[in-house]
Formats: structure tokens, sequence, C-alpha cells
């Protein structure tokens, strides 16, 4: 990451001043932009930026705010060319110490713009969340497309399913 001193990439939810916003921005280097896209399965990911602030929401939680800016290259869902997309996405998310992590096989997924506080907000941790989710999910190259299918045969009479039902009953099918 550039310069971990200056911006670091987890804050400590007891350091963050209630008066003022917290900046930051995180512009991972090439071999940490190279692991995050192994992580999410992509070729490649030769930028990526995550900008904003963290600031006091309400009288206990916290409400981070920034864009998440950055350019991916991915296989053709139909040709396997590669295909880049930039990506910008606004990031918001409120942490709460209200909110609790869903327990148990079938629950309710609760907001989820609605995090639990714990003792750190963990900024790359978000960055690589929005960023998958930013991700597109069928990218195509540039006049990709499927052709439609052909039908192998022409469409059966479906208007009357049982016309030749009565025949087969009574031995007239084509058999003896």
């Amino acid at each position: 990451m550039t310069a971990p001193e200056s911006h670091p990439q987890r804050l400590r939810v007891a350091h963050l001043n209630p008066n003022t916003a917290t900046s930051f921005h995180l512009r991972p280097d090439e071999p940490t932009r190279l692991g995050i896209a192994t992580e999410l399965g992509v070729d490649a990911l030769t930028r990526l930026d995550f900008q904003g602030q963290v600031r006091a929401h309400g009288s206990d939680g916290w409400l981070l705010t920034g864009t998440l800016a950055a350019r991916v290259t991915q296989p053709c869902v139909v040709t396997l060319k590669p295909v880049r997309s930039d990506i910008v996405e606004p990031v918001r998310i409120q942490f709460s110490p209200h909110a609790r992590a869903p327990e148990g096989e079938e629950v309710e997924m609760p907001d989820e713009t609605v995090e639990p506080l714990g003792n750190f907000i963990d900024l790359t941790a978000i960055m690589i969340e929005a960023l998958s989710l930013g991700l597109p999910e069928y990218p195509r190259a540039e006049g990709a497309g499927l052709a439609a299918p052909q039908p192998d045969e022409p469409a059966a009479d479906t208007r009357k399913p049982f016309a030749g039902l009565d025949k087969l009953l009574r031995g007239k099918g084509g058999e003896s």
C-alpha cells in the first residue's frame, strides 16, 4: 500500500476523533493488486484507488463514505477475450455498536449498509468487498453475442396434445 504510515489500512475506533472526519486514501502497489486480482479471480487489476472519510454518526456510531475507482481485466463470457472495465463505485457504510452479525443457518439478512462496530474499521477489507460487488458479472467483448438457437425440428402442434391418443388406444397407431 502507498505510505502505510500516513494512510493506515485499519482505523482503531478508539483513536478516531468524533469532532472531525478522518480522511483515508488507499492506493495498493502492484504486488498487492496482483494478490487482490488472484483472490477475486480477475485477470488483471491495473488500477485501484479507494478514498473517503470516516466521521461520527449519531451518538455512538461511525459513517464511512468514499469512492472506489478501479480498472480490471476479465475474460469475456462468450469469447474469453480480455475485457477491460473501469469501475467507479460509491461506498457508504454505517458502523453501529447495536448491529449484530446474523447467527444460525437460515436468517434474514439485515440492512447491508449497517455493519457491527468492532475495535477496528478495516479499510482494506471494505475496499476489496466494494470491488468484488462492483465487478461486472458477465463481461462481454465488443460485438460478442450469442446467436439465437436454431430449432432442430419443426415445432409440434401443441394445440391438441391428445389428438392421436384415441388411435393408439384402439390399436390403430401403426402397429398391429
